[in-house]
């Protein structure tokens, strides 16, 4: 059912609308509402469900106050909310219980602010006017922002190469230091640690769009998304490992399209097995960063990546990094590995344990734990680098066949050679 559009403001909706269970709490609101320049009337008696049922059929309003207090599911009864919110409705929330899971779960629901009763003039009018500013802020995905969407995904060549914290690091940078919107999506459905690193609750949000690829569009992606930073916005999970992935990969498509709406930058943290069940997930990626370590089977498995990405992702730039670069213990030279996979390592990030362990126990990417370390000046450099659209170095590979260029018994013979050395 679409809601009737009203009088009130540019956008055909009303300013603002309260649904308070209780009369003390409309007697504190009603006054800073006049304040605001906004009618009394508009402050009625009811709760969450009386909110819900009133919109079905009439319009939301651009700030939405409500109250939680005789909700015996909150959470489920804000998601009906979402039903008849439009996208774009600033929402915040009133309660009696003071407890900070639910308020978490209540922001990576999509509420703007939890208050807390009994409520008090000044917390009201301070919420209200920052929800006004939030509202009032142009939003990046206007028509006319000429902006050109970048999305690049991480994939590691092995497990533990640091992929994910490089795709952390990234979006953390893009958002903080470059100041572009930006999103971050990990696709490590059952194990990923976006948002772990970040010292933040996953949330439901992919999971559910996963069961139900039919909701994700605008408002979902507002709503599902938890906020790191005013610029940057997660979506992760941690899946029951009892429960198997089941999807066509349907879900992941759309998310990335509505994040080309909504951002200008989208990150993947693309785990390598993805791409064998879900390869439609690359194919409106520009660039596609390969992460690798210099060690004999990660050299093996960069040559097979860069085969199927030639094969798969044409269009897309590749980079291919090393990480956790120690020169002297590494298996591989940097020399006899570029020869292998017929391709440059275009960075190279020295390995800094310390550095790890310190972002880690902050809850911080490692770049923002760590701004002065050689290793996050070199990741510095790779966001410039993805940022640089002119860049026209594709190294996805080429010749006549990758897998022949890699003598493995020469390399293992090397490889012995120099633990023999060292003994």
């Amino acid at each position: 059912m679409t809601a009737p559009r009203k009088p009130g403001s540019p956008n055909g909706r009303d300013q603002f609308a309260a649904y308070l269970c209780d009369e003390d709490s409309l007697d504190v609101l009603r006054p800073v509402a006049m304040e605001m320049g906004w009618q009394p009337e508009k402050c009625n008696k009811g709760g969450l469900r009386n909110a819900i049922q009133s919109l079905s059929i009439t319009a939301s309003p651009n700030i939405l106050l409500i109250d939680l207090s005789e909700s015996g599911d909150p959470l489920s009864d804000i998601n009906a909310l979402a039903e008849v919110c439009e996208p774009g409705t600033v929402v915040i929330a009133v309660g009696q219980v003071n407890d900070v899971r639910l308020y978490r779960d209540l922001i990576a629901s999509g509420i703007h602010d939890y208050l807390l009763k009994p409520l008090s003039p000044g917390q009201l009018r301070d919420a209200l006017a920052h929800a006004q500013t939030v509202f009032s802020t142009p939003k990046h995905n206007d028509a006319g922002a000429g902006h050109q969407h970048i999305a690049t995904a991480v994939i590691g060549t092995r497990g533990g190469v640091g992929a994910s914290t490089l795709a952390t690091s990234l979006a953390w940078l893009f958002s903080a230091d470059h100041k572009l919107p930006t999103a971050l999506l990990d696709l490590d459905i059952h194990f990923g640690t976006g948002a772990l690193c970040l010292d933040l609750e996953p949330g439901r949000g992919l999971t559910d769009a996963i069961e139900n690829p039919s909701r994700i569009d605008g408002l979902f992606i507002e709503r599902a998304m938890i906020r790191a930073n005013d610029n940057l916005a997660i979506l992760s999970a941690e899946a029951p490992i009892n429960s198997p992935l089941l999807t066509d990969g349907t879900a992941f498509v759309q998310l990335e399209e509505e994040f080309r709406h909504a951002f200008e930058m989208t990150v993947v943290d693309l785990p390598r097995n993805m791409l064998i069940n879900f390869p439609q997930v690359v194919a409106d990626l520009n660039t596609i960063l390969l992460v690798t370590e210099m060690t004999l089977a990660s050299a093996r498995d960069t040559i097979r990546m860069l085969s199927w990405l030639k094969a798969n992702a044409p269009h897309a730039r590749v980079i291919v990094v090393a990480n956790k670069v120690q020169a002297s213990l590494s298996e591989i030279s940097k020399a006899d590995f570029e020869a292998s996979i017929e391709a440059r390592i275009q960075l190279s990030i020295p390995y800094d344990l310390k550095a790890a362990s310190m972002a880690a126990k902050l809850g911080q990417t490692f770049v923002d734990a760590n701004r002065s370390s050689k290793a996050s000046t070199v990741i510095r450099d790779l966001a410039r680098l993805i940022l640089d659209r002119d860049d026209s170095d594709t190294p996805a590979g080429a010749g006549k066949s990758l897998l022949g260029k890699l003598d493995l018994k020469s390399m293992m013979t090397k490889v012995s050679k120099k633990a023999e050395a060292g003994a």
